[in-house]
């Protein structure tokens, strides 16, 4: 039911769980919000303010803060968890033991294991068995949402009524949300776009110009469809908010920090302090997967070499445009 109002625990207090919390108070949920840092959880309970990762923005009432993981997730009905990919495993499993054994489970991180190449869903069920695993995911950055400006995003479980009730708990005068039973689409959407952000933001860093960033995007797309395919995604899941649409805008701005990342990739500036670019982490996996399932996937190689230091930015778009002609797929 659409009033239906439950406690809901966001594990992460960095600019995206904050603004997912505030997407949860404003429709009236109990929210209960896990941040490491005191400072934060300070500034959350005294000022409604989370300066440090979205300073200006006003945050609902309502969100309780707290460094203690066990208040944080007792009693709760749903748990969005928004520690960082490669962060997931350690950061969930130190806590697991206070997870609710009927609470579901929402991932609000994208990316693929480094360590042993398992989508985030794989590895959370590893560490909370039994459990329902959902993912969020599509064009959104946290700023828009902690400001109430409008996003749609899509919310994915293998059990179709699960994604349904999370759309419908979750949705909001200007956060809609759509859902599917495509979990692993929505996630290697989530996960790749990453990388191709990288890989458009190098372009413009270097300045190679608008035409080489289109051919680069719509290029990294089909391989993006490749990939998912591959793995049992559905097309129509790719062309969606979660690949499609959340590419679009990881590509586009520099709001993005896996496109920031790849500006100064590509601008030759120092890396040393940027924030962090799940794509830097998923790029090395991602190519091996494709290499040992001999998925075409040149962009996402290029990445990973460049990331490497194998190859300058110019040694990589060369050694794109010099590949075989083929007809475009």
């Amino acid at each position: 039911m659409k009033d239906e109002r439950v406690k809901v625990a966001v594990l992460g207090g960095g600019a995206w769980g904050t603004a997912l919390a505030t997407i949860a108070a404003r429709g009236g949920h109990d929210v209960a919000l896990y941040a490491r840092d005191e400072a934060t959880v300070e500034d959350i309970n005294r000022n409604r303010r989370n300066e440090r990762y979205l300073p200006g923005i006003e945050l609902a009432d309502g969100i309780r803060a707290s460094t203690d993981a066990a208040e944080v997730l007792a009693d709760a009905a749903l748990v969005l968890a928004v520690f960082p990919a490669q962060a997931m495993r350690d950061g969930l499993g130190g806590i697991a033991s206070h997870v609710p054994p009927d609470a579901a489970i929402v991932l609000c991180a994208k990316g693929i294991e480094r360590s042993t190449g398992r989508l985030i869903s794989e590895v959370v069920s590893e560490i909370l068995p039994g459990h329902t695993v959902s993912a969020m995911s599509g064009p959104s950055f946290a700023t828009d949402v902690a400001r109430g400006l409008p996003t749609a995003v899509t919310i994915a479980s293998s059990e179709s009524e699960t994604a349904d009730r999370l759309a419908l708990l979750l949705s909001g005068p200007a956060f809609r949300c759509y859902s599917t039973d495509d979990l692993i689409g929505v996630e290697i959407g989530g996960a790749l776009k990453n990388v191709l952000a990288l890989a458009a933001g190098a372009a413009t860093g270097r300045g190679l110009g608008a035409s080489a960033q289109a051919a680069l995007v719509t290029r990294g797309f089909a391989e993006l469809r490749r990939i998912a395919q591959a793995l049992g995604a559905r097309p129509e899941t790719v062309m969606g908010l979660s690949g499609l649409g959340d590419l679009m805008l990881t590509c586009s701005s520099p709001q993005s920090r896996n496109y920031s990342y790849g500006m100064a990739l590509g601008a030759g500036r120092p890396l040393e302090g940027l924030p962090l670019a799940e794509g830097v982490a998923t790029a090395p996996i991602a190519a091996e997967i494709c290499a040992k399932r001999g998925i075409d996937a040149p962009i996402i190689s290029a990445v990973t070499a460049l990331l490497a230091h194998r190859l300058t930015v110019d040694e990589a778009v060369t050694a794109l445009l010099n590949r075989p002609l083929k007809t475009e797929d």
